[in-house]
């Protein structure tokens, strides 16, 4: 037979206590400078030594040297406190839970009137305090209040609330805290070598989890583990060896190899490695959600290696060299940003699964979601886009053009771009985009980058953002360069769910950033997006965009068509204002924001709202467009009085419509009219409000880019 791990090292002086010096240090000064209590709470979670502090201090002050700090230890009063005393007759412990009555409480009162035996003070430890009840408390309130001077109250509980107020207004109140993983680590490693018990590598970390900050059960742990544990042949014939897999199996806990494998499963995007892992978790009988926990404490583990390096043996005690370099391998193969996006995949699964019927569907759809988050992992899947083909722009503005109508003919990938010096080495621009090895090398034209350029370069640039990220590249596929100038790039794309998934951004990547940074290595220049959808512009055949240079189309890119001025893409559709179809300003248009958000400085002073002084930013916009407003009509037929003389077209060589032209429209049809431009204080219809007019009216100018990162639970 032996005595217990926890009671054979249970500490018999304040300087042996571990992690609790906010409680120590504060008793020792009270003793030395004779300045103790007469009543004092010990409050804390199990386990941390309240208990054990309430006998120290009860040895401190009835020593036959003290009341001292430091008990001698040979004393009368030392020895019967120990660890292996029999107890003092002037020390009371009492359990609360059993004895916590009126009844108690007047037996209570009755004992303390008589002086003690031998010692100093008459010492009562009432263990479990909050167990008493209210009339209990009340009757042993005028005790604890003024109680004769022999007598000392420790109180000890784990739920000091529960203490009645005007018991915790008499004492003084210590806090116990959960000791600390390194302090713990530290403490158990001085006992193995004290008990001659060899533990493999690993197996001390899982006891200090396990046993949660409490000495206690982290010592009771220790025993049991220490007493199912084969003989050690080099540490005498009382020692043992206390091997990780039974460790493992005992506490619960998932292998270190299992969490390995499951980890590279999902760096290697290695759907089977992973659906194996999780099954091997099953069929050992392992708790799905213990895994889920254990994966989570994995994560935060590499997240802490990325983030410190060569530092993270600092933070990360007890882990073997050889599992920290491993740990740094698999952190370098995720990163930073995607370790934290997976483990808020597992902290959301995790809460999930708390009450759960079904725990191992949880865990299998964790490990679908992990594998779905991967960079290129919908890019196999994706559904195939088809790509309009614009006809290019004419180069003289006078020219009349019939864009053809919008259609699902594949762009041609054989076309290439046209052959250009490059530019020296020292004044190439440096691409973001991987280089591939069947990406041939930068074609830079000589002189000024037109529309024609990007067109012509438009499937080499294709052909270098595919290896890149797939997904990225089909929802390119989907685009068409309708317009270029001032390093602006306008795209048209067929749906606007097409524009919402360019625009999408992801700690500060995706599909835009990746087409940029092609669009860099195939042409050396970093551009500016405004994506939009055909309809945002009146259709394919709304508008045949700017040109090469950037200035306006001829007068038969407005109607779309033969028919009427202003008639719209067929002659049967419904009738469009003339004005409202006028060719867009030099710089390129949008009527939808642009994939990155800039920074603007607001000037002190006025600045003209002037149609042509805006300057192309990061978000272009309409900058010479007029305020509209938006009219209802009830009836067909109504006319629609349009007040002064509409605005004269862009061109010269276009007739202007009549003065007294009124538009019929169909039942319900809504029409926006545009008016000439009016100051900004104009009370009637619908103002246009939106960044255009607030930079046009401002004079706001570009500052610079700051990329986002969504925040994290870990960032």
């Amino acid at each position: 037979m032996t005595t217990a791990l926890y009671r054979r090292y249970r500490p018999e002086t304040f300087g042996e206590m571990i992690g609790q010096a906010q409680v120590t240090d504060p008793l020792m000064t009270a003793l030395r400078s004779d300045r103790v209590g007469h009543a004092y709470l010990f409050s804390g979670p199990r386990g941390c030594g309240k208990t054990t502090s309430a006998r120290i201090l009860a040895r401190c002050l009835n020593c036959a040297q003290g009341p001292t700090d430091v008990p001698c230890g040979t004393c009368d009063s030392c020895v019967e406190l120990s660890r292996g005393g029999g107890g003092s007759l002037d020390v009371v412990e009492i359990d609360a839970a059993s004895h916590n009555g009126v009844d108690d409480a007047r037996d209570l009162r009755e004992r303390a009137i008589f002086a003690p035996a031998r010692d100093r003070f008459k010492i009562f430890i009432l263990d479990e305090a909050h167990m008493v009840t209210a009339q209990g408390f009340n009757a042993l309130l005028k005790l604890v209040e003024e109680p004769p001077d022999h007598v000392k109250f420790i109180f000890a509980t784990t739920e000091p609330e529960k203490v009645i107020g005007t018991i915790r207004s008499r004492t003084h109140h210590y806090p116990f805290r959960l000791v600390a993983p390194a302090a713990m680590l530290e403490y158990v490693e001085q006992l193995c070598v004290q008990e001659g018990v060899q533990v493999e590598a690993g197996v001390l970390p899982l006891v200090v989890r396990a046993g949660g900050g409490s000495p206690r059960d982290t010592l009771s742990l220790l025993d049991q583990l220490i007493a199912g544990s084969d003989p050690s042949t080099g540490s005498g014939p009382d020692g043992a060896l206390v091997r990780y897999e039974r460790a493992v199996s005992l506490l619960g806990y998932t292998h270190a190899e299992l969490l390995d494998e499951v980890v590279e499963a999902f760096a290697g995007n290695d759907a089977g490695a992973a659906f194996a892992a999780v099954d091997r978790v099953v069929q050992t009988g392992q708790d799905p959600r213990r895994f889920v926990d254990d994966l989570l404490e994995r994560l935060r583990d590499l997240i802490i290696v990325a983030a410190t390096g060569q530092g993270a043996s600092a933070v990360l005690r007890g882990i073997p060299v050889d599992e920290l370099e491993r740990m740094g391998r698999q952190a370098s193969a995720f990163g930073t940003d995607r370790l934290s996006k997976i483990a808020d995949l597992v902290v959301t699964t995790l809460d999930d699964m708390t009450g759960a019927t079904s725990p191992r569907l949880q865990l299998e759809l964790l490990v679908a979601r992990v594998l779905a988050s991967a960079p290129d992992a919908g890019s196999a899947h994706a559904p195939a886009a088809v790509v309009r083909v614009d006809a290019p722009a004419p180069a003289a503005p006078a020219a009349r053009v019939d864009a053809p109508a919008p259609s699902t003919v594949a762009r041609d990938a054989s076309v290439s771009a046209p052959a250009a010096p490059p530019l020296p080495a020292d004044e190439a621009p440096a691409s973001n985009a991987p280089a591939a090895a069947d990406v041939p090398a930068p074609v830079i034209p000589s002189g000024p980058l037109t529309l024609g350029h990007v067109r012509d370069a438009w499937p080499e640039i294709l052909q270098r953002l595919e290896p890149v990220s797939r997904s990225s590249w089909m929802i390119a596929t989907a685009a068409t360069p309708v317009a270029y100038a001032d390093d602006v790039l306008t795209l048209s794309f067929q749906s606007q769910n097409d524009v919402a998934s360019f625009k999408k951004l992801s700690a500060g990547a995706g599909p835009s950033e990746d087409l940029r940074g092609a669009i860099a290595g195939v042409l050396g220049v970093r551009v500016k997006y405004v994506a939009r959808h055909d309809s945002d512009t009146g259709g394919a055949g709304g508008s045949a965009g700017p040109t090469d240079g950037g200035g306006s189309s001829g007068p038969g890119s407005r109607g779309g068509g033969s028919g009427p001025r202003g008639a719209g893409p067929s002659a049967g559709g419904p009738a469009r204002p003339a004005a409202a179809n006028r060719s867009a300003p030099s710089h390129p248009a949008a009527s939808s924001p642009v994939t990155e958000w800039a920074v603007a400085a607001i000037p002190t002073g006025d600045a003209p709202a002037q149609a042509g002084a805006l300057a192309v930013d990061d978000e272009p916009e309409e900058a010479a467009s007029a305020p509209a407003r938006t009219l209802t009509l009830q009836r067909e037929g109504d006319v629609l009085d349009d007040g002064p003389e509409p605005m004269p077209p862009d061109d010269d060589d276009a007739p202007p419509p009549p003065a007294d032209v009124h538009a019929r429209v169909p039942p319900r049809a809504a029409v926006a009219v545009e008016r000439p431009e009016r100051p900004a204080t104009r009370t009637g219809g619908i103002e246009r409000v939106g960044e255009a007019v607030v930079r046009q009216m401002l004079g706001a100018t570009f500052v610079r880019e700051e990329p986002y990162t969504p925040p994290t639970r870990f960032n």
